[in-house]
């Protein structure tokens, strides 16, 4: 009996692990200490509610991206800080989800938060809304640098997903110890194989990711 148990159990371990395509991995699984807080598995996000496809919060992404980010973490942890990720694999609906709110022009809850200086029918022109993202490719980030004994994220001038000049990697207007965190988080994902979008100072692409402009549409769960 306990023999059948055994089997079961590890029969049904190994269809949940098949629900990942080949080639992808549950971040938390390789990468020690990984803080996370999903912005589009909950409500507080720039659309202003749980986002399509965001399932459960859990880190999906290539196995490739998840190796880079655990040499990041090792780094860092040797200075008392890690990495904390807000989004990483984003399905196809959830993109499909910013669109449709994109075109909803007066559902404007959120534009205080994270958009106060932009007209939401420009967001589109301006790029901070797409019909692709490279997330869904699996091996696009959005993260930042936390203190490990704290939990605290490093200040970094402006918040995550904040669309504007703020948000910008050479922000002139940064005070000295926010221009240092941002300094630091580029030059430790930079070094070690990402490539950063000179508009948000949290994201960032594996450099030779190995699905290059495929689109995958799996839940996050």
């Amino acid at each position: 009996m306990k023999l059948s148990i055994t089997l079961l159990i590890t029969f049904f371990s190994t269809i949940c692990l098949a629900q990942l395509p080949k080639g992808f991995v549950y971040a938390q699984d390789v990468i020690e200490d990984l803080a996370v807080q999903l912005k589009y598995c909950q409500d507080d996000n720039f659309v202003g509610e749980q986002i399509d496809g965001y399932n459960k919060e859990i880190v999906i992404m290539t196995n490739q991206a998840a190796q880079a980010l655990k040499k990041i973490q090792d780094t860092l942890k040797k200075q008392g800080l890690g990495l904390k990720i807000y989004d990483a694999y984003r399905p196809q609906r959830a993109v499909n989800h910013f669109v449709r709110w994109a075109k909803q022009i007066n559902d404007t809850l959120k534009k205080h938060d994270y958009y106060p200086n932009v007209k939401k029918q420009n967001l589109f022109k301006k790029g901070y809304i797409a019909s692709k993202s490279r997330h869904s490719s699996g091996s696009t980030v959005d993260l930042t640098i936390i203190n490990l004994e704290t939990g605290e994220p490093l200040d970094m001038g402006s918040p995550f997903d904040f669309f504007g000049p703020a948000s910008w990697v050479k922000n002139p207007n940064l005070t000295t110890q926010q221009q240092s965190n941002r300094d630091l988080l580029q030059k430790v994902m930079t070094t070690n194989g990402f490539r950063n979008y000179s508009q948000e100072w949290w994201h960032f692409t594996l450099r030779g990711e190995p699905f290059r402009n495929q689109y995958f549409d799996f839940p996050v769960e």
